[in-house]
């Protein structure tokens, strides 16, 4: 029984692994650049709004998967599993 529990822990964790990986690289840096400088990106619509925005979607879920990487790393380490 533990150890269908560690296996399937595991695929979890590989699952989780990847998804964060494809989150995070897609999303844009946090650089403004030149245009962002001049134009006051911090006080547009859109960056008003970003929470709203797939941005913020990718930020959200960059947030859930990184908790759930950390959780299921440490139940993936406990001594009852070895």
């Amino acid at each position: 029984m533990i150890q269908t529990i560690h296996t399937i822990l595991l695929i979890v964790y590989i699952i989780v692994c990847v998804l964060l990986t494809v989150v995070v690289l897609m999303q844009e840096g946090k650089q403004a650049g030149l245009t962002g400088a001049i134009s006051g990106a911090a006080e547009s619509y859109w960056g008003k709004n970003k929470g709203r925005s797939m941005e913020g979607g990718l930020v959200l879920a960059t947030r859930i998967l990184g908790a759930l990487f950390i959780v299921i790393s440490l139940l993936l380490n406990l001594k009852m599993f070895s």
